[in-house]
C-alpha cells in the first residue's frame, strides 16, 4: 500500500464501530504504518447512529480533518442503509462492505452502485456462532481487510491475535472465538 486509504465506518452506538476504526489503526501502527483512528460523536446513546474513521498510509500524512471521500464505507448495520446515505461523498469506484446475510447483488442495486463495489458479509450470525454474542465489529474488520486489501492479511491475523491474547490474557475462549469469527469473515465475505 503506498497511496493513502481513507475508511468510514457506520454503525449504532454500542455495535463496536469506534473499538474496530482504533483497533484497525492499533494493528496498521505496529506494522510501521502511519495512521489515524478517530471517532464522531453526536448524541450519545445505544442505538443511534455513529462514525467512525481511519487513515493509513505508508506515507506521511499531513491531513488532520474529517474523512470527506473514503475509498471504502463498512457498515455494520444493515438498517443504516434505509436511514443513512452511507455512499455520500464515496470516491467513484469505491467499496461497501456491509453486515448483512443479504445478496451483495441486490445491496449494490439498492444503493445504485457498480458491480465489483458491495461486499456483503453476516457478522451478526459469525459472532453469534464463534463469540456466543452480537458484536459485529471483529468479523467485519477481518472482511475490511480481505476486501480492502488494506493490510497484508497474514500479518493482520498475527497482529489482531496478539491484541485479542493482550486484552483478553485471562479469557482464552474470547480470543479464540474473537479469530474464528475473524477467519469467518475472510472466507465468507461476499462480492460480486
Amino acid at each position: 500500500m503506498s497511496e493513502l486509504v481513507e475508511i468510514r465506518w457506520h454503525g449504532r452506538g454500542g455495535q463496536g464501530s469506534k473499538t474496530a476504526s482504533l483497533l484497525l489503526g492499533k494493528v496498521a501502527s505496529d506494522l510501521g504504518l502511519n495512521v489515524q483512528a478517530f471517532p464522531e460523536y453526536g448524541p450519545e446513546r445505544m442505538g443511534a447512529p455513529v462514525l467512525a474513521f481511519n487513515r493509513i498510509s505508508e506515507g506521511k500524512m499531513t491531513l488532520h480533518c474529517q474523512i470527506e471521500n473514503p475509498q471504502i464505507v463498512v457498515v455494520l448495520d444493515a438498517t443504516l442503509l434505509e436511514v443513512v446515505d452511507v455512499t455520500e461523498n464515496m470516491t467513484p469506484g469505491g467499496k461497501v462492505l456491509v453486515n448483512t446475510s443479504r445478496n451483495p447483488q441486490k445491496v449494490r442495486e439498492e444503493l445504485g452502485l457498480e458491480p465489483g463495489q458491495v461486499f456483503t458479509v453476516d457478522a451478526n450470525k459469525i459472532s453469534q456462532e464463534e463469540i456466543g454474542s452480537v458484536f459485529p465489529n471483529t468479523p467485519m474488520l477481518g472482511a475490511l481487510v480481505k476486501v480492502g486489501k488494506v493490510l497484508p492479511l497474514d500479518d493482520f491475523r498475527e497482529m489482531i491475535r496478539d491484541e485479542f491474547a493482550s486484552k483478553f490474557s485471562n479469557k482464552p475462549e474470547i480470543v479464540e472465538g474473537n479469530l474464528n469469527s475473524v477467519d469467518r469473515a475472510i472466507q465468507e465475505v461476499q462480492g460480486e
